[in-house]
């Protein structure tokens, strides 16, 4: 197939729809994670659908000092990427198109949320990227849209903006993809020097430390609960040698705080080693949030979180974070 370059809403506005629209939308420098959400969103519209890959490097959305300028410009390489994975089109609009009027006086607000963790550390980012959404969203006219779950911040805010303000779409989330160590692919990797490289892993290992740490201890108190504490069955237990189990089990499972507590510990001791590499890793927060709302969970949370990480490493910002499940939920 021969993926359609196009720059003016006029352009794509043009074409004849005959099934489902999905639409990707990307600040460009596309890697194997923006790939893997190109081909779910071709599986999603169908052989009779269209896909349509967004490349739009936003400047509402970059803060004083961030990265605008050097942001990767590579439109020859993201067409020949989105083309592979299966899109129909490529819209690549120019500033002047998205904002005719400059920058726009009306905006999209994140509200609270948005002020949080990320929208703390990049004041009025949220507020550029809602807005940024909701004009691609009017200008490609989608039925879905499809976004990676490595930004869980602001996928959480668009499914919150496309609900409170009834946009007529539905948003996919697409798992986090990885390089074989476990680093999440990101466009800014590229700037990572090999030695930087290795200090940002410290991010992917501490988010598996703390999923490790809740996976045993989700596996204890499941083992708990089938180990009645009675007299009786203690000397059962003992009579089979696994009395020492039972204990731990129990002791796990009644154990306070644990829990939250314990998973942000785990990952916390390999960011405070990080810290101490060369170069250093300079946490900027680790949190174990709701997802609802990205307010940080207490010792008594169950149901779905999010542990998430934000750190720098030279002069490079990167963030992951892992989805966990807490209590009877799991």
């Amino acid at each position: 197939m021969t993926t359609a370059l196009l720059s003016t809403a006029d352009e794509l506005h043009a074409r004849v729809r005959s099934g489902r629209r999905a639409v990707v939308m990307t600040m460009g420098a596309l890697h194997e994670g923006h790939a893997t959400l190109i081909r779910s969103a071709r599986e999603i519209a169908g052989p009779a659908g269209e896909v349509v890959v967004t490349v739009f490097v936003n400047p509402l959305q970059f803060g004083a000092g961030e990265d605008l300028d050097r942001y990767p410009r590579t439109l020859e390489a993201d067409l020949k990427i989105a083309e592979q994975a299966g899109a129909d089109a490529v819209f690549a609009p120019s500033v002047d198109e998205v904002y005719p009027g400059g920058e726009p006086q009306v905006r999209i607000t994140a509200g609270p949320m948005g002020e949080r963790l990320e929208g703390g550390s990049r004041p009025g980012h949220f507020d550029g990227m809602l807005t940024v959404v909701a004009k691609l969203l009017h200008l490609t006219r989608p039925d879905v849209a499809l976004f990676g779950q490595k930004d869980a911040q602001q996928l959480a805010l668009i499914r919150r903006m496309v609900r409170d303000l009834n946009f007529g779409v539905e948003i996919i989330a697409v798992p986090t993809v990885r390089e074989a160590d476990g680093l999440a692919l990101s466009s800014r990797n590229r700037y990572l020097s090999p030695e930087e490289r290795l200090t940002a892993l410290a991010l992917s290992r501490a988010l598996f430390a703390g999923r490790d740490r809740h996976a045993a201890q989700e596996a204890l108190r499941a083992r708990a609960r089938e180990v009645p504490s009675t007299h009786a069955r203690a000397e059962a237990l003992s009579a089979l040698g696994e009395s020492r189990a039972a204990a731990d089990a129990h002791a796990v499972a009644t154990a306070s705080p644990g829990g939250p507590a314990a998973v942000r510990a785990a990952a916390r001791q390999v960011l405070d080693e990080a810290a101490r590499f060369a170069p250093p890793l300079e946490l900027d927060y680790l949190a174990l949030v709701d997802p609802s709302d990205f307010t940080e969970i207490g010792d008594g949370f169950t149901g779905e979180a999010v542990l998430a990480v934000a750190a720098r490493v030279g002069t490079t910002r990167l963030i992951d974070n892992l989805p966990l499940t807490f209590g009877a939920a799991s």
